[in-house]
This record gives structure tokens, sequence and C-alpha cells, in this order.
């Protein structure tokens, strides 16, 4: 069990998809994915496996949340700076968790 102050460490924001490209070197298919989580946090890319529900038109302008403090992780030749958050549904295949309703960019999760 982790204790609340661990579970602060993590840096949860929303951000708005602000651009989506094709990433055809990842193993598996994704996205890559350009947020914008407000002045605080920036601009930040992100690779997701999202392809299954989402093409590009309906992840354009759409709130997400990430981790945006964890290191910058390489996915091939892509350099993945934050971690957009999702649930894998019955078939196994991403659904992204953003906020119902629309909020700041780079507002914290609390």
């Amino acid at each position: 069990m982790i204790s609340f102050d661990d579970f602060l460490k993590v840096d949860i924001r929303a951000g708005t998809v602000i651009a989506v490209d094709d990433f055809p070197q990842a193993r598996k298919p994704a996205w890559k994915l350009t947020v914008d989580f407000g002045p605080e946090v920036g601009v930040k890319r992100s690779s997701a496996q999202i392809t299954a529900h989402y093409g590009k038109d309906d992840l354009l302008g759409r709130q997400v949340l990430a981790v945006v403090n964890f290191p910058p992780r390489q996915i091939g030749p892509f350099l993945s700076e934050v971690l957009v958050l999702g649930l894998h549904d019955a078939a196994d295949a991403v659904v992204v968790i953003g906020p119902e309703r629309a909020v700041p960019n780079g507002a914290r999760m609390c």
C-alpha cells in the first residue's frame, strides 16, 4: 500500500491534444500525440497505443489526462515525454481517460 504523500508525487494533468501523427515504427499500433498542458507544463509529446478506438479526428481537440513528471522514455525513434492515461476494455483495447467537462490545460488531478 502507498501513502497519500506517495500518491501526491504523481503529477497528473489535463491537456488538449493539438496534433496526432502516424507512428509506423511502433511495434504495436500507436499514435504520436502532441498535447498542450498550459503555460506551467507546456507542450509535450507522447506515444499512445489507442488506435483501436481513436482516429486522428477523434483525438484532435480532446482533453486527456497524463502523468507529466515521469522521465522521458525512448520508444524506437520517438521520445515520449508524458504518459497519457487510459483503461483496457473487455477486448484489451485502451480507452483514454479525460475530464468529463472542459478544464484549463494544466489542471492538476486532485
